[in-house]
């Protein structure tokens, strides 16, 4: 039988992941009840981080190895280009690995330059991985084909050296490319979309729809502002966020949330936790701090909107807590439908926040009354090759869906970006629905 120190690294790395994981839904189910909030959230975020480590490491040994070991042979090995080479190697994959931790010890009002270079090096690092292992899949494949399997040689030598070069020239692109895109304002994108049974005098009616802001490592008070002065700027009746505003506790990154107090909605405007918030394990302190700049957190309730011209009119706007708070055991929140929709009757038009899209489609299979869904979380897949996985991952994956004669589910790209400061494949967006009725 082979013991651990003989197993190779990629499989200790793999034991390793599979023993934080397993602590991780220990913590969840067992412990859950047992610790504090404050021991709770510090565990909770330090095993995120050190599962995500290693399962990173088996990528990063597959980075060194590609492109610093394969030019070991090489003439160029012993010169002082190669060694300032491996040691940018080393700092990348460094900064790329420290990204995780971030969260515990770099949030404050404005991100800090070390978080935004260890995230940009994450973004980075998936891009590599994805062109390494997607250009040694081409080659090993051309190997089959051709029937040079076994066979070495100097074509062979400089495909193998070509591999690992031009994976990295496409990651530089790409990744200057996704910053630069992540870096330009979010798009303002206006949507009609027809509600059933909504009253004639609130044809119209403006929502502007935000998600997954991601306030925390790489996203500040700047942009948070910039986000208000554009949403100020459309004049929404109704202003909704669904989920995802942080990713850290209320009490250390509040000085960065005091722009939304300058949201302004005639109607109001409203709040759904995301997973994230849950993640935080600090839910309850950042429902009191979104109160005090007059947002209202909608905690499995609803609340009548009612017509500026009759106060006869009125649909019901509804909305749940995300799902993650209940596979976390979170005390006192978790999806509830039925409390969410008490009182909102077929009668009337149903608006339902929800911040992911497989809770949009549970709602709808328990209460296909529902008129219109509005819901983020999948960023839509914000950097590639992410988008592929986020889209096969959800029921819905982005913009507006059509389900049955009169419902719509409407999923937002995401008004920001989590951690990695790079969009590929999709663009930040900022969302005005215009509610028509039929």
């Amino acid at each position: 039988m082979i013991s651990f120190k003989q197993l190779p690294i990629e499989a200790k790395a793999a034991v390793a992941a599979g023993v934080v994981f397993f602590s991780m839904m220990l913590s969840r189910s067992y412990l859950a009840e047992k610790l504090d909030f404050r021991t709770r959230r510090w565990l909770l975020r330090l095993q995120m981080a050190l599962f995500a480590n290693t399962l990173m490491l088996m990528g990063s040994l597959h980075v060194w190895r590609s492109t610093v070991t394969t030019f070991t042979r090489s003439s160029a090995a012993t010169s002082f280009c190669f060694m300032l080479w491996k040691i940018a190697v080393f700092m990348f994959l460094a900064l790329a690995h420290s990204s995780f931790f971030t969260l515990l010890f770099l949030v404050a009002e404005e991100p800090y330059f070390f978080s935004l270079a260890a995230y940009t090096c994450l973004g980075a690092y998936i891009i590599l991985i994805f062109f390494l292992f997607t250009l040694g899949s081409v080659e090993q494949a051309y190997k089959f084909l051709a029937g040079r399997g076994a066979k070495a040689g100097t074509g062979n030598k400089n495909r193998t050296a070509l591999k690992p070069v031009l994976a990295v020239l496409l990651t530089v692109v790409l990744t200057v490319v996704g910053l630069l895109n992540a870096s330009q304002p979010p798009s303002v994108n206006s949507v009609e979309i027809p509600v059933h049974k909504l009253p004639s005098t609130m044809n119209n009616l403006k929502v502007v729809l935000l998600s997954d802001i991601h306030l925390g490592p790489t996203v500040g008070k700047t942009k948070l502002a910039m986000i208000v002065r554009m949403v100020k700027a459309l004049k929404p009746d109704i202003t909704v966020i669904v989920g995802d505003l942080t990713d850290a506790e209320a009490k250390i990154i509040r000085p960065a949330v005091e722009p939304l107090g300058e949201l302004d909605s005639p109607l109001g405007t409203y709040f759904v936790t995301g997973n994230h918030e849950y993640y935080t394990s600090d839910v309850s302190n950042w429902f009191e701090l979104l109160k005090s700049f007059n947002i209202q957190p909608l905690h499995n309730e609803n609340v009548k909107i009612v017509s500026p011209k009759s106060t006869s009119d009125w649909f019901c706007l509804a909305g749940v807590d995300d799902i993650e708070a209940d596979v976390l055991r979170y005390s006192g929140h978790g999806m509830d439908l039925k409390k969410a929709l008490r009182g909102c009757s077929s009668e009337h038009a149903i608006v339902l926040l929800a911040h992911q899209p497989i809770a949009a489609k549970w709602a709808l299979q328990e209460r296909p009354d529902i008129n219109l869904i509005l819901s983020g979380h999948t960023h839509g897949g914000q950097i590639f090759p992410l988008n592929a996985g986020a889209y096969l991952l959800n029921p819905f994956f982005v913009g507006l869906y059509q389900v049955g004669q009169n419902t719509f589910v409407y999923v937002s790209p995401g008004t920001m970006y989590y951690g990695i400061p790079m969009r590929l494949g999709s663009r930040a967006e900022i969302t005005e629905i215009i509610l028509r009725s039929p």
